[in-house]
């Protein structure tokens, strides 16, 4: 067993508990170095999250939790760098990967070499907004639900240029198609079926075939709001999702986005990384083994872009 796990939001964590430690069992995280270990993760993607900061401390946030990453994530737990698709194949059996994202690039403003700056200090991932506006695009709570401004189309080719994931969670469903038309490596790291649960952060099925259509993956989410309308979420509900999108012909396109601790509760038998072999148990009962391998990690490992190392 082994897990590709698109997102998670411990280095938001980390930022907000000074002098925590990511190997420390003495803060509520839901992504540990033992508990990735217990839960065969062996690829972490771990986002730079500061939108919620006020804007003239969003950039220096953004650094500070990137030297966080370098400290507690690499320096203390020993995880490896991916800063390239080759590093990621030069994995050892007993080595655990990790991979820096940005979660909206609020942080950014309107300067491209901010962004050329996280790019060159490891990011590989870019979410262009979180749920609100900023000067790259509209995010889904955006009442006016407009897409990339000419900065953000200047983003996108500067990504295309980079091999850098472009993330479309989170971004207005104009904005979602602008970029369709501009990228080259699509991602939306942690959304679910619109079909299924009707959440301004799911994707439509529209949406999926365009993702598809760009060779690029969906990574089903435990946000529980995202999985059902119930009072509870469960490990059936991440299920649910996985089967809608294959009924879309979608199977090799489909992967894993937690957002732990990003999320405050969560699905019933998956609270944490640890408990990734519930949801593999649940899949083994309804996929081959292959597809199942797909969904937990090669969807998402085969499509990090190959790149030359910056």
């Amino acid at each position: 067993m082994r897990v590709f796990d698109a997102h998670c939001d411990v280095l938001m964590k980390l930022f907000g508990h000074p002098g925590s430690s990511f190997c420390d069992h003495g803060h509520d995280f839901q992504v540990t170095y033992e508990k990735m270990r217990r839960g065969h993760v062996k690829v972490q993607v771990f986002a730079v999250f500061v939108s919620e900061l006020h804007p003239t401390m969003r950039f220096e946030a953004a650094l500070a939790q990137i030297d966080l990453f370098y400290k507690k994530i690499i320096g203390e737990a020993g995880l490896v760098l991916i800063r390239s698709k080759q590093d990621l194949l030069n994995l050892q059996e007993d080595e655990v990967g990790a991979i820096l994202a940005l979660e909206g690039c609020d942080c950014i403003g309107e300067d491209i070499l901010r962004l050329r700056t996280l790019i060159q200090l490891g990011v590989r991932s870019v979410g262009l907004t979180w749920n609100h506006a900023n000067l790259v695009a509209d995010g889904v709570r955006e009442v006016r639900g407009a897409g990339l401004t000419q900065f953000g189309k200047e983003v996108v080719r500067e990504l295309n240029a980079a091999h850098i994931w472009c993330d479309v969670s989170h971004l207005s469903e104009r904005g979602f198609w602008d970029v369709m038309e501009l990228s080259d490596y699509v991602v939306a790291t942690h959304s679910n079926s619109k079909r299924l649960t009707p959440h301004v952060r799911n994707l439509t099925d529209d949406q999926f075939l365009a993702i598809m259509d760009k060779n690029g993956v969906v990574g089903v989410t435990f946000v529980p709001e995202f999985l059902t309308t119930n009072v509870q979420a469960t490990v059936y509900d991440v299920l649910h999702h996985i089967e809608h999108f294959c009924s879309l012909g979608g199977a090799k396109h489909i992967g894993i986005g937690s957002d732990f601790d990003g999320i405050s509760s969560t699905p019933i038998q998956l609270t944490s990384s640890e408990d990734f072999i519930n949801l593999k148990n649940i899949l083994d009962q309804y996929y081959t083994s292959s597809q199942v391998d797909d969904f937990l990690y090669g969807n998402f490992s085969r499509r990090l872009p190959h790149r030359d190392t910056v």
